[in-house]
């Protein structure tokens, strides 16, 4: 199955990807990146690969391994 793997240092906290994940595995943190923006984590457990974080991120955040 497909991994998805993030760069938080290109992270703007925007969070169009928390709304695009299906299973609700993308969370929002209180921790920032070096920019200063609000980053997100994926659950491993809960995300199935599908690629949608991946189609709606404007800043090229997440890789699909």
């Amino acid at each position: 199955m497909a991994k998805v793997r993030t760069d938080s240092d290109l992270c703007k906290g925007c969070r169009l990807c928390v709304g695009a994940c299906p299973k609700n595995a993308i969370e929002p943190l209180k921790e920032v990146n070096k920019k200063g923006y609000e980053i997100i984590r994926v659950n491993e457990e809960l995300c199935i690969g599908c690629g949608q974080c991946y189609k709606i991120c404007p800043d090229y955040v997440f890789t699909i391994e």
